[in-house]
C-alpha cells in the first residue's frame, strides 16, 4: 500500500546494512541532543528489516549471517525482484529465498504485486529473537493452544455471522501496539517534548502518547486498546513499559495480564537499535526479547484512511448472507 499511495516505481531494493557496524564505522557520529537535553530520537524510521522473527532451521545456531550468507541472500532477492510476480510480505522474501518459491500472499483474491512493498534492508542477525538464545518464540500455553483451536473451529463455523467475527484489522479498530511487522506500512514517526513522547504507526494510525515524568499507571480495572504506557530515560536509551491492555485487544487470552518493556537507542546518525520485551503469560511459557534495527528515512508517514472507502467489511458480510441464502435453497429442494 506505501508503494501504491507514494507512486514508487522502483522494485525491491537490497541494500546491505548493518546498523552495528556503521555505528562503530561513523566515528565522527555522535548523539544529538533536544532543547532539553534528551538524546534526540525524532523523525521518520522504517522496519523494513529481511531478519525474521524465529531463526529458520537453515541457519542452524548462527547468530548472524556470514558474508556467504548475504552474498546468496542478495543474489536470490534480485531473482525475486526481477520476476516482480508477488508481494511478499514479512518473512516471505527470506523464505522464497531459501526455498526457490514464491507463495502467493492470497490467491483467492488475485493478490498484491510487488509494487505494495517497501524496499527490504539485510540486517546481519539470524533471528529477532535475542532470548530464548535458541532464537524462538517459548513455549506456548496450554490454554493459548487452545483458545487458538477454538478461534481457528469458530471463523470455520461462523466465518461473518458479525462483524465481530472478523478480526480486528478488517474493522479498523486496531493493528495492535507496538507492530513490529515489517515491509508494510512499517514505519514509525518518534515525536519528542520535555515530558512526552510520541510515537505514530503508519499502519492503522495508532498514535502512542507516553509520559516521561513520574506517573502511575492507570487503575487496573480500566483496559486499552494500546494499553497503557509511562516511559522514563536510562542514561541514552529510551524505556517504555506498557500494561493495562484489553483482553479484545488479542487473539491470545488474558492478554490484560501482559506487559511490554521497549528499549529504544539511537546508535548512528541512521539507525536505532528497538529491543522488546513481552511478559505474556497468558500465550507463553516464559518472556521473550525481540531487538530490531530501525532504519532512518526521508519519507514521509502517509495517512491510514482504513474505514474511507472499505468496502471489504460490507462485502465479506453480504457476501456471506449469499452464501446463507444459497444453502437454505438447497436444504429447501
Amino acid at each position: 500500500m506505501r508503494k501504491a499511495i507514494a507512486i514508487y516505481g522502483s522494485f525491491l531494493t537490497i541494500c546491505l546494512l548493518s546498523a552495528q557496524i556503521a555505528a562503530q564505522d561513523d566515528s565522527s557520529w555522535q548523539l544529538g541532543k533536544t532543547i532539553d537535553g534528551h538524546p534526540d530520537l525524532q523523525g521518520v524510521w522504517e522496519n523494513n528489516t529481511i531478519t525474521p522473527v524465529e531463526r529458520p532451521e537453515v541457519f542452524g545456531d548462527k547468530t548472524y549471517l556470514t558474508e556467504e550468507d548475504v552474498t546468496f541472500l542478495r543474489r536470490r532477492i534480485a531473482e525475486i525482484n526481477a520476476a516482480g510476480d508477488d508481494a511478499l510480505f514479512g518473512e516471505g522474501v527470506l523464505q522464497a529465498a531459501f526455498s526457490g518459491t514464491i507463495t502467493s500472499y492470497d490467491p483467492s483474491t488475485g493478490n498484491y504485486d510487488s509494487q505494495w512493498m517497501a524496499e527490504r534492508t539485510i540486517h546481519r542477525r539470524t533471528s529477532q529473537i535475542t532470548d530464548p538464545p535458541n532464537g524462538q518464540f517459548p513455549p506456548r500455553t496450554e490454554q493459548a493452544i487452545a483458545a487458538s483451536r477454538e478461534l481457528a473451529q469458530h471463523r470455520e463455523d461462523h466465518p461473518a455471522d458479525s462483524y465481530t467475527d472478523r478480526p480486528l484489522g478488517e474493522r479498523c479498530v486496531s493493528f495492535g501496539a507496538p507492530r513490529l511487522a515489517s515491509g508494510y506500512n512499517s514505519y514509525w514517526q518518534i515525536v519528542q517534548s520535555k515530558e512526552t513522547v510520541a510515537i505514530i504507526q503508519e499502519m492503522a494510525h495508532d498514535v502512542r502518547i507516553i509520559p516521561l515524568v513520574a506517573k502511575p499507571h492507570i487503575d487496573e480495572d480500566i483496559k486499552l486498546w494500546l494499553g497503557d504506557s509511562r516511559g522514563y530515560w536510562d542514561g541514552d536509551t529510551l524505556v517504555i513499559e506498557t500494561t493495562n491492555y484489553s483482553d479484545k485487544s488479542a487473539s491470545s487470552p488474558e492478554a490484560s495480564k501482559k506487559v511490554n518493556v521497549e528499549r529504544i537507542k539511537r546508535i548512528s546518525a541512521s539507525a536505532l537499535q528497538y529491543e522488546f520485551t513481552s511478559d505474556d503469560p497468558g500465550t507463553y511459557t516464559a518472556p521473550y526479547t525481540r531487538e530490531i534495527i530501525f532504519d532512518y528515512t526521508e519519507d514521509e508517514i502517509y495517512e491510514y484512511a482504513c474505514h474511507e472507502g472499505n468496502y471489504g467489511m460490507t462485502n465479506i458480510l453480504s457476501g456471506h448472507r449469499a452464501e446463507e441464502r444459497m444453502a437454505a435453497e438447497m436444504t429447501s429442494r
